[in-house]
This record gives structure tokens, C-alpha cells and sequence, in this order.
């Protein structure tokens, strides 16, 4: 017997579909259920290697860590990895297997999918209690629901209650509730059990009877009103999206531990992937990370983070166009310290033969380490670990580019010349221990007195911010009838709200 299921979408992307899914998946596993997240078609720069060897979205590895399960492909069969405006890699089961224009990928690829897609789902609900789906941008998109297999199209086919989050900050979203369902055709709608109002601030009371009016209007109840709390995003899934200018990630705001702060300064590169990875970093008491694009933004940092990109080549362009390269050079030259990290270390090197991503053959890199790099067809995802530093350290590689190394000083995968450190590992700095040796690093190299905290576990951190969610959801929303839902399916009997979807 297949278990229980329910589909979280959202009146916008961003809506909150990402962090209600967690938050509905830590809440039931702490009532003793067996629950697994499910997304069926992803778009992200930021994924993660399973343990098997498949690339997922990492908000998905986030909501298997909220189920306190291990990750798998059947998670998020379908991911899509842009590379542009108008293409993307279509990484399927984990493996890619191929770029694709969003005008192929809508005009037939994707409908062809969806019988992988639902048998991942049946695979699920056959192993756990539960299975909470997210959705993808908005139900709504009538331009896109003939093809559609991560919205309506999989509630429909697996027979999923629905329930729209819509993101009460930005405003409008008793409109957008109501438009989202009276834009659906009347087998949609019938799966549309009701709303979840996120990120209220203020007096629910306020908020009550616009609630009550939206009831009458559509025959659809509110769930829960979760009100608005800073520091409870999860990894986010498009890095197109994310406006990074001045932009600093969330994290405890603890003074350092030290007399001084750390500051870092990451380089918004184009395509930027990955750029959880200094999540670690902005979670240490004194460490400031900011996001820049001017090389006068570098004079004052004291550790320069070049992260993953999907486009190394463009990338590398962008920092010339900029200026960045030659204020990375001097930084290099001076030994003030720097960090690549995948793609970011791919720029660094001596030259880049990509006739793979971009296309344009042999490309000079910054040449301020001693690394040559080939794009290979075949992409490296792998969970390695090992010791830097003296310390234990694990991370994850997602790349194209096979790096030969030529001199300087071992560094995990990749290499170290003075202060300039190079490796394809994403995530190394979730190991603590690494984390600590590598930072008093840089405040020695940066002559700065700062001294990293002597108990700051990641790992604690994150679990602590998915309890958090879980609360949320115990605290501000209707449990019981959640519960219902995801046992027993959309309430029968809810009525049609016209016009419906166009023919």
C-alpha cells in the first residue's frame, strides 16, 4: 500500500515552498512517521552528490536531512542546471544527459519524462508513511501546464492534495490566492485544499477576516499563517534569481570570539553554483561575508573567495571585464589570502581546454597557480574526504573540468601557492576542525587577531535551523487537518471558482 503524499506549491517562486517542506517534513518525523521529500523537476546552480554518486538539488538534500533520511536520486529525478538565458544541462536520475533550450526541453523532452518522474514518486510512497512534494514556481502557468510534471501534472496523475503557499511579505496575496485557483481547470482545482500564509508580520486577528472572505470566496480553507522569522532560509535553488549585490548570508550575528572580525568578500561571478559553500563561513562568530563585484570591494577583505560557476569560461571574462582578475593577481602576488573553489579554482589556473561548456577551446587563465584544466564530457561527482591542514575534512565534486597540477603545495584535490588555495571539493568547510585551521590561516596571513570559535558545529547549526522549521509548523499551523490531507487526500466537494483554465 502506497503511503500518504502531499504536493506544496506556491502562488510565486520564492513563495516559501522550499522551507514549508522542510518544515512539514521535520515536524511529522519527529512524530515517529517515516517521511521522504520529493521534487520532481528542479532548476538550481546549487546540488549536491548523493552518496551514490547522483546530482540532486541541494534543497532537496536539505529536506532529506529534515527527514533524517539519506539523499537519493528518486528525490529529484529530473534537475536542470542553466548555462544561460535560454538552455540548460538536464541532469536526469542523478547523471546528465545533455544541454537542452527551454523551447526543446516545454516542446516535448519534459512531458516524456514524467513517466520517470511518477515511478520515482510510486517508489517513494511504497518505502515511506509519507512523501511531502514541492512544487516549481507557480500552478498557475497556464502556458506551461500541457507539459507540466511538477505542478498540477503530478498532482493529478498520483492523485496529490494540493496546498499553495503564497508569501504575505511582498503583498497581494489574497489575489494571488485566488488567482492561482481560479486559473485551473476544474480537475486541478479539486485537488486544492487550501493556503498557507507565510511570513506574516503582525496581529493575526488583523489577518483573520480577510482569511474568513477568502474561505467564502473559493470554499478553501488556511492551513496555518506562519509568521516571519529571520535566518530560516534553506539552500536556495536558483542562483539566477538570488540578487547577491550587498547581499550578506544569513547566519547567528555572534560577536568574534577574538579582538578582531574576519572579513571575506565572494566574487558574484556569472552562473554562480554552489555558493552555499561559505555558508560555513558566515555561520563563525566574527567571520562577515559579503557578495562584491568591484575589485575596490577586494581592498579590505581578508580572505577572497572565487566560488563555482557553471560557466568557467564566462566567468573568467566577467573578473577581466571587471577588473577582478588583475586585483585577484595582485592579492596573489602579495600573498594576501585567496580561495577557489571548482570553477572558481578552474579560473586561477594556468590555462582552461573547454571544447565542453563553452565551446572556445584553449582559454588563458589568471595563471597565479600551477593548474592546467580540461573540460571532459564525462562529469566528476564523487563525496571524497581526507585530511588538510591536519585536520579531517569531506566534501563533494560536481565538475567537467579534470585538473593536472603542476607544482605548488597539496591542497585536498587541488593546490596551494603561498596564500592562494585551489580545490574542486565544494562543502570541505562544513568539516569544522578544517574550517578553524584554515581561517587562523588567514587572519595569520591577514594579520588580523581574530581566533575562530572553539565549538561552532555546522552540522548542529543546520539541525538546529530545521527544528526551527519544524516548529514553525507545529506552532502556526493546523496539524491535524495537515495530517488529514496527507493521509487522505483533498477534501471532496470543493467547489469550482471560474473562469478556469483557458482551452
Amino acid at each position: 500500500m502506497s503511503g500518504g503524499g502531499l504536493l506544496v506549491a506556491g502562488t510565486t517562486s520564492d513563495a516559501g515552498k522550499s522551507v514549508v517542506t522542510a518544515g512539514i517534513c521535520r515536524w511529522l518525523v519527529r512524530q515517529g512517521v517515516k517521511v521522504a521529500p520529493f521534487k520532481a523537476q528542479n532548476m538550481s546552480l546549487n546540488s549536491f552528490v548523493t552518496r551514490e554518486g547522483a546530482e540532486i538539488g541541494r534543497a532537496q538534500a536539505m529536506q532529506a536531512q529534515a527527514c533524517r533520511v539519506e539523499p537519493t536520486a528518486l528525490m529529484n529525478p529530473v534537475l536542470l542546471k542553466p548555462g544561460g538565458e535560454r538552455s540548460s544541462q538536464v541532469v536526469l536520475m542523478g547523471r546528465p544527459v545533455g544541454e537542452m533550450s527551454a523551447r526543446g526541453y516545454h516542446g516535448g523532452r519534459q512531458e516524456r519524462l514524467l513517466g520517470t518522474v511518477l515511478d520515482c514518486l510510486e517508489r517513494l510512497r511504497g518505502t515511506y508513511d509519507a512523501v511531502i512534494c514541492e512544487g516549481a514556481g507557480s500552478p498557475a502557468e497556464i502556458n506551461l501546464r500541457r507539459t507540466d510534471i511538477v505542478n498540477m501534472g503530478i498532482a493529478r496523475n498520483a492523485g496529490l492534495p494540493v496546498l499553495v503557499v503564497g508569501d504575505i511579505d511582498r503583498g497581494g496575496v489574497f489575489a494571488s490566492f485566488f488567482g492561482t485557483v481560479a486559473l485551473l481547470s476544474p480537475e486541478d482545482q479539486a485537488l486544492v485544499a487550501g493556503f498557507l500564509v507565510n511570513k506574516f508580520r503582525g496581529d493575526v486577528s488583523l489577518l483573520e477576516p480577510g482569511l474568513d472572505m477568502l474561505h467564502g470566496l473559493t470554499g478553501r480553507r488556511t492551513y496555518g499563517v506562519l509568521p516571519f522569522r529571520h535566518g530560516l532560509g534553506i539552500d536556495e535553488e536558483d542562483g539566477l534569481r538570488v540578487s547577491l549585490r550587498g547581499t550578506v548570508r544569513e547566519s547567528r550575528v555572534a560577536a568574534p570570539v577574538g579582538e578582531d572580525v574576519l572579513r571575506v568578500a565572494v566574487c558574484a561571478v556569472p552562473l554562480m553554483s554552489n555558493f552555499t559553500d561559505v555558508d560555513a563561513l558566515a555561520a563563525e562568530p566574527g567571520v562577515v561575508v559579503r557578495f562584491v563585484d568591484r575589485p575596490e570591494e577586494l581592498a579590505d577583505a581578508d580572505l577572497v573567495v572565487v566560488p563555482g560557476t557553471r560557466g568557467t569560461v564566462r566567468a573568467l571574462e566577467w573578473l577581466r571585464e571587471r577588473g577582478l582578475a588583475d586585483a585577484l593577481r595582485r592579492r596573489a602576488a602579495e600573498g594576501r589570502p585567496v580561495l577557489g573553489i571548482c570553477g572558481g579554482f578552474q579560473v586561477l589556473g594556468e590555462h582552461i581546454e573547454d571544447d565542453v561548456e563553452s565551446r572556445r577551446g584553449q582559454v588563458e587563465g589568471l595563471g597565479v597557480l600551477p593548474v592546467r584544466v580540461r573540460f571532459a564530457r564525462e562529469k566528476t561527482l564523487t563525496r571524497p574526504s581526507g585530511e588538510a591542514l591536519g585536520e579531517p575534512v569531506e566534501g563533494y565534486e560536481i565538475h567537467h573540468g579534470v585538473a593536472e597540477v603542476l607544482g605548488g603545495e597539496a591542497f585536498l584535490d587541488g593546490c596551494r601557492v603561498g596564500q592562494t588555495w585551489g580545490t574542486h571539493w565544494h562543502g570541505s568547510l562544513e568539516s569544522d576542525a578544517f574550517r578553524r585551521a584554515f581561517l587562523r590561516e588567514v587572519a595569520r596571513a591577514a594579520g588580523r587577531r581574530f581566533v575562530p570559535a572553539p565549538d561552532t558545529s555546522f552540522a548542529a547549526l543546520r539541525e538546529e535551523q530545521l527544528d526551527r522549521l519544524g516548529d514553525l509548523i507545529e506552532q502556526h499551523a493546523d496539524t491535524d487537518a495537515l495530517w488529514r490531507l496527507i493521509e487522505s487526500g483533498a477534501p471532496t466537494g470543493l467547489p469550482f471558482i471560474p473562469p478556469g483554465a483557458p482551452a
